[in-house]
């Protein structure tokens, strides 16, 4: 083939166009040409700009910001779940006291039927309104960012405090408002903490199962005041307890102020995004030196990893086949979809479950194992092996979010789900309680920290406050049944759980099977797909051939393509 130079002077050789061909620039290396009046000038960055990535903060810092993370959520997330454990302190100072009968006083019963129905509604209250709450905190998250709406939730820690302390002095029920304003005050400050799995890219799963496992375990810090009011004989009262414990808000509050990052960190599909769309379309110079590669850089361009290994050594998330199933899409097109709709069913009814069974424990074992003494026994083991499934629990889930497929993980919450659900059915059998107990333990934090990976893998962060928010507020909508729930086993079924909990065993082990099917085929369908890819994409290599066989003295090339 022939052509002619420049000044056209001559013909160009073959060597020369395949020179020029292979350095020809394919895919996302072509560049548009830009028609901007001002040319190749940019506007200056402000110097105190957020940064993009996690990579570009040190990873001291970053390390400081998760451990600091994990430590206020240990003390603020979760502690209304403590439920269990403050319950027979407000029993004990006679909270709702004034709702017994006469007959039911003179019979010294330790908690009659209104009283308890009236405690009940109180956590009800707040586990609906911690669920409701994700979604508008989840909308402020995502135009906001983490720092407001952490510092919204220390106000409402603080008022949660101050309405406990004052309770007896105020002249209306303060103690609903009190327990509401501390469960709001518990998810925006952890619903804002998830964004730090981008941290550290590669142990993602790690570290929302360490923030996970602080807000399960924060439920001991209602327990370590009930051991100190037991041990005091009542002296620590609960208004010394909350002026002491507004500590808590006020240690939130300075380190969102100066540790703790402004705006959320993108992930690393966010940043590969933005890598490659350069500012203004401008066609930069091609060079012959290697850029100097970081962190960022190594984790979104695999070719430079493969030359330049990093410190901390990458796993990217698109191993994964349902990674990043619906990025892209807006909050809407990702609410209408069967990823949507059935993780939201299973997570309505698992919550559902779970909040039941923290509120109704003593009394459904009262009843199981016809022995108000055994049911005390179960209640105590149950306040000590809910913060410390959590502990336990936190290395584990890590691993097994980080290396393992979405459609096992869930698989496992569905066939644990299930076991919990028959051993809770089973009567006049100690062994199945205390088996029970320690399964759901474990299992709680494994289950919350599923569905926040699930939902950030399929949904992205771009979408996630008001996706995942969605999917925990209309858990906690559902969670308004408990009412009725409690009334159909006193009213109906004479104090019998078994009943309501074959229902909502069945019920969950149903869409159960249907969420794991539908993964598990898309999962397929997903890894099918990409094998289709990379096999598409692979680079074409030339057979060996043998050459100057006529002289005898053959040597080995290749055929390649003219």
């Amino acid at each position: 083939m022939e052509g002619y130079n420049r000044r056209g002077s001559g013909a160009i050789s073959p060597a020369a166009i395949e020179h020029y061909r292979s350095n020809s620039p394919s895919g996302s290396e072509r560049r548009k040409l830009s028609y901007h009046p001002t040319g190749e000038w940019v506007p200056p960055t402000s110097s105190h700009a957020e940064p993009a990535g996690p990579f570009q903060v040190s990873k001291t810092k970053r390390i400081l910001q998760v451990g600091v993370a994990v430590v206020y959520c240990l003390l603020a997330a979760g502690i209304v779940f403590g439920y269990a454990a403050i319950k027979p302190v407000l029993v004990e100072e006679g909270v709702y006291r004034d709702k017994c009968t006469q007959d039911e006083l003179d019979e010294g019963v330790w908690v009659c039927y209104e009283q308890e129905l009236r405690l009940n509604l109180m956590f009800t209250v707040a586990a609906v309104s911690t669920n409701v709450a994700a979604l508008p905190i989840g909308t402020l998250l995502d135009r906001y960012g983490p720092r407001i709406a952490s510092l919204v939730g220390v106000f409402f820690l603080t008022l949660g405090a101050l309405f406990f302390a004052f309770a007896e002095d105020l002249p209306f029920d303060a103690y609903i408002p009190a327990y509401l304003f501390l469960a709001l005050g518990g998810p925006f400050v952890f619903i804002s903490s998830f964004q730090l799995s981008n941290t550290f890219p590669q142990h993602s799963g790690l570290i929302l199962a360490l923030l996970t496992g602080a807000f399960d375990t924060s439920s001991a810090v209602f327990l370590m005041y009930r051991v100190i009011y037991q041990r005091t004989n009542g002296w620590f009262t609960p208004k010394k307890f909350f002026l002491i414990y507004l500590i808590v808000p006020a240690f939130i509050l300075v380190v969102q102020l100066f540790v703790m990052p402004m705006h959320s960190y993108k992930t690393v599909g966010e940043l590969a995004k933005t890598a490659e769309e350069p500012p203004n379309n401008i066609i930069e110079p091609e060079t012959e030196t290697e850029p100097p590669t970081s962190e960022s850089t190594t984790l979104l361009n695999p070719q430079t990893a493969d030359k330049h290994p990093p410190s901390e050594p990458a796993q990217p998330p698109q191993r994964n086949p349902i990674y990043g199933a619906l990025h892209g899409k807006t909050a809407r097109q990702q609410i209408l979809t069967p990823w949507f709709l059935l993780i939201t069913l299973f997570t309505v009814i698992q919550m559902t479950r779970i909040n039941y069974f923290v509120a109704t424990l003593r009394t459904q074992y009262t009843s199981l194992l016809h022995s108000p003494p055994l049911a005390t026994q179960i209640n105590e083991f149950f306040d000590l092996a809910l913060p410390l499934g959590g502990v336990v629990a936190v290395p584990f889930i890590g691993l097994l979010l980080d290396h393992t497929p979405t459609p096992f993980v869930l698989g496992l919450l569905v066939t644990v789900a299930t076991t919990i659900g028959i051993l809770g059915i089973i009567p006049n059998a100690l062994w199945a309680a205390y088996a029970n107990i320690v399964l759901f333990v474990l299992y709680r934090p494994l289950y919350y920290t599923a569905v926040s990976d699930y939902s950030a893998k399929v949904f992205g962060f771009a979408t996630f406050g008001q996706v995942y928010g969605l999917i925990i507020c209309l858990a906690g909508l559902f969670n308004f049944v408990q009412q009725g729930l409690d009334a159909l086993t006193h009213g109906v079924f004479w104090g019998d759980p078994v009943p309501v909990n074959v229902g909502l065993l069945g019920t969950a082990l149903a869409v159960g099977v249907l969420l794991v099917g539908f993964v598990g085929r898309r999962s397929w369908v997903g890894r099918r797909e990409r094998l289709g890819e990379e096999a598409e994409g692979a680079r074409e290599v030339g057979m060996p051939v043998v050459v100057g066989q006529g002289d005898g003295c053959g040597s080995y090339g290749t055929a390649g393509r003219d």
